[in-house]
């Protein structure tokens, strides 16, 4: 079964929900406009309930089935990202320094387009929590939700997600089982001298330099104490020092990103940049001052849930355009705290060579939208079949 036809019908409205989207990009938790689109919209469709402010701007919404029965999960991020769109795009993002680099209006529209065929069509027992979740990207939104008690509120059993993937042909879904994504943690270093003339520097206690040689030393926590049969990145992403060439800066500040798939990693990570950082303050006798976040766990799925999901996908866009292989990849999900708490399944809809994710000329392929509203849709439908 390809696209269900009544998704194909109103293809061009799940466009212009999408553009509209596009056009009003809000960070974090801060999806009031957003949030208040997809509520106007779940009120047109009919669904049964629509609950606001759930994580300060998210959306939960039920639609009841023909019968009784268990509740099914589907999830949307809605925030964007802080980043300057490129393209000049006739639905080119209107907030200067904001746009949805990474698809979010897209998962929203498609998950919108499964709600109004499911309002419509009521072809399954049960009830369907739609979960319209903000701060995706930074902030742990599905976290709040979860500590929220969204999933026991609404008797949610099982939970599901799509993401786009800009590196899979348009129309193709991957997934697999266990391990999907990594495990995600921040640190932020505060190295502290004190200033004075660049053409004394006998008189101060530089900053800059025990910032570099952090940095550098920061490398060998993979290249000298991962296990090679391990996945690790330690990367330092962002170094501020200094305001004037004459001035040595009284302060330097260093951050970056851990990524790996296992806890013992997590720990080895967070040990050797702790231990680092005491040994640089002591070779350039200065303060260093590190805040270490344990930020997203790793996404992992549900075996049964992903067979299921797989099988759901094969019927909407064919056997030979599902792959259950996906290679584990190290960027994260907040989705994460979802399949804790819940048994489900992520998966990746292919949208075709554009420009990749959180890229200033990345806009989310509008063609897809109706695969990733039918693949919800029936999967609600095989989940909970009216004969079950």
């Amino acid at each position: 079964m390809p696209v269900l036809n009544r998704i194909a019908e109103f293809h061009d409205d799940m466009i212009a929900w999408r553009r509209h989207l596009h056009q009003t990009p809000e960070l974090l938790f801060e999806t009031a406009q957003t949030a208040s689109f997809v509520a106007e919209r779940l009120r047109e469709f009919g669904v049964d309930e629509i609950h606001e402010g759930i994580a300060e701007n998210g959306v939960v919404a039920v639609i009841e089935g023909q019968a009784p029965g268990p509740v099914i999960g589907l999830r949307a991020d809605m925030d964007a990202l802080p980043i300057q769109e490129a393209r000049d795009l006739p639905h080119k993002s209107q907030v200067p320094g904001k746009m949805h680099a990474c698809g979010h209006d897209g998962h929203t529209t498609m998950l919108l387009g499964a709600a109004r065929y499911l309002a419509e069509t009521r072809s399954f027992r049960g009830r369907v929590a739609l979960l319209f979740q903000p701060a995706e990207e930074d902030g742990g939104g599905g976290q709040v939700m979860v500590e929220e008690g969204v999933l026991d509120r609404f008797d949610i059993h099982e939970v599901y997600a799509l993401h786009n993937a800009p590196d899979l042909p348009a129309g193709e879904i991957a997934t697999k089982a266990g391990l999907v994504m990594g495990a995600c943690d921040d640190f932020f270093f505060t190295i502290t001298g004190s200033g004075g003339h660049a053409a004394f520097p006998q008189f101060s206690t530089d900053p800059i330099a025990p910032a570099v040689a952090l940095a550098q030393a920061l490398d060998t926590v993979v290249s000298r104490n991962r296990p090679s049969t391990e996945a690790l990145v330690v990367a330092v992403t962002q170094i501020h020092a200094g305001t004037a060439n004459n001035v040595i800066p009284g302060t330097a500040r260093l951050s970056g990103t851990v990524r790996c798939f296992s806890p013992e990693m997590r720990d080895l990570a967070e040990r050797r940049i702790r231990e680092i950082g005491e040994v640089i303050a002591t070779a350039f006798r200065v303060g260093v001052d590190l805040r270490y976040d344990r930020s997203y766990p790793p996404t992992v799925n549900d075996a049964h849930r992903t067979e299921f999901a797989v099988e759901v996908a094969r019927e909407v866009v064919g056997p030979d355009k599902v792959f259950d292989d996906l290679v584990p990849e190290m960027g994260v999900e907040d989705f994460a705290y979802m399949l804790e708490a819940r048994p489900g399944a992520y998966l990746f809809l292919g949208q075709g060579t554009t420009a990749g994710l959180h890229h200033p000329e990345y806009d989310f392929n509008d063609g897809i939208a109706p695969i990733g509203a039918s693949f919800f849709a029936r999967l609600v439908e095989r989940a909970l079949p009216l004969d079950g």
